[in-house]
């Protein structure tokens, strides 16, 4: 499994540190918000377009090959920067690596489910959590300091290695887990199953809380500076946002494991978390902004371990590469949904009332997701 983990924490980490670290690039490379917001979105356009796909192909020929060909494939993309060391060269290596993780993330999901017994896939679901919350955390500290010592390349140049010890690690560690034979699927079937409750409600709760914690990263520095807060308060308040979202993610797969938490009752008090949390960012000063950033972490980390526990049991094992793809495709959909939404409402309204709407969206969630659960009890 721990190579499975480096994998969830690998293509965390390069997400956000290199993002995190664009915008104080040279000015060759970065010239203007539109050119940053740009290479920002081709990670997630490519993850968006290949997570299906990639999922899919692990179940034809096995999610192991897919791993460690994403792992692989992430490494070179990265060495493609190192070597050419050119502006524009930074547009094929971040579409490369987008590409590559789109790969190896899905497959890493897959395996997590495949070799572990449906009973511990809580507390499997909510390790792999960890790890990849991790990553996020780690991203913009260390990929800031990278950059300061070395510039964007000596980054990129730790992103190749760091693929290449992963990828190898995994080719000794990670068994050969052989795809499973599958009846023929046609387009209304996979239509049928994508439409389903037990498909739909885990990733529009996994949707939703991307979408909050993508807006919490992006949004609360914004909040806290306008409130007089300096960089140091408002980047605590994002490690704060992640890090509750790491340690409550093993908690929450436990509890699930143990029948301590049932998933519609842990995926309700998670959409209604994560809501508490962007409503209290409306609140002015550093106590709204470390409020806000505290909840939206647990109700993320509360979430995302059960989610993909539910997904997992409702899904034949032959089709669990093309479950987890497209689940991975309902997070990236809020990832990027959830800011363009805030921020739409922010320019018109101003950024209080774009928590507002968003954390209205999610309750509304919540509350369909009751309902459900007392229409299945009567």
């Amino acid at each position: 499994m721990w190579p499975l983990y480096a994998a969830g924490f690998t293509t965390a980490f390069g997400a956000h540190a290199i993002a995190a670290n664009l915008g104080g690039f040279s000015d060759d490379a970065v010239t203007s918000l539109m050119v940053l917001g740009g290479l920002l979105a081709l990670y997630d356009g490519a993850e968006v377009l290949l997570k299906p796909v990639f999922g899919s192909l692990a179940d034809r020929i096995g999610a192991r090959p897919v791993l460690l060909g994403g792992l692989i494939a992430f490494a070179g993309a990265s060495a493609v920067f190192v070597v050419a060391d050119r502006p524009g060269w930074l547009w094929v290596a971040r579409l490369g690596q987008g590409a590559a993780a789109s790969a190896f993330s899905p497959s890493a999901s897959s395996l997590v489910a495949r070799l572990n017994p449906a009973a511990r896939h809580g507390r499997a679901f909510g390790s792999y959590g960890f790890y990849k919350s991790l990553g996020y955390t780690c991203g913009p500290l260390l990929g800031g300091v990278l950059v300061w010592a070395g510039g964007l390349r000596l980054l990129f140049a730790v992103l190749t290695v760091l693929g290449i010890v992963v990828a190898g690690w995994a080719f000794l560690a990670v068994p050969v887990v052989a795809p499973l034979p599958k009846a023929r699927q046609t387009v209304l079937d996979l239509a049928r199953r994508l439409s389903s409750p037990a498909f739909l409600g885990p990733t529009l709760a996994l949707a939703a809380s991307t979408a909050g914690l993508s807006v919490g990263v992006g949004f609360l520095p914004v909040s806290g500076r306008a409130a007089g807060l300096g960089t140091v308060a408002t980047g605590a308040a994002v490690s704060v946002l992640a890090l509750c979202a790491a340690l409550v993610q093993p908690r929450a797969g436990r509890a699930l494991d143990d029948g301590r938490l049932g998933t519609r009752t842990g995926l309700t008090a998670g959409l209604v978390v994560t809501a508490a949390g962007l409503a209290t960012a409306m609140l002015p000063g550093l106590g709204g902004v470390l409020a806000a950033a505290t909840l939206i972490g647990a109700g993320t980390g509360l979430i995302t371990p059960l989610a993909f526990a539910a997904l997992a049991a409702s899904t034949s094992p032959e089709r669990l590469g093309q479950t987890m793809g497209t689940a991975e495709l309902g997070r990236e959909l809020g990832d990027a949904g959830g800011p363009l939404l805030v921020a739409t409402v922010a320019t018109a309204a101003g950024l209080s009332w774009g928590f507002g709407v968003l954390a209205g969206l999610i309750g509304v969630g919540a509350v369909v997701a009751v309902s459900q659960t007392r229409r299945a009890a009567a």
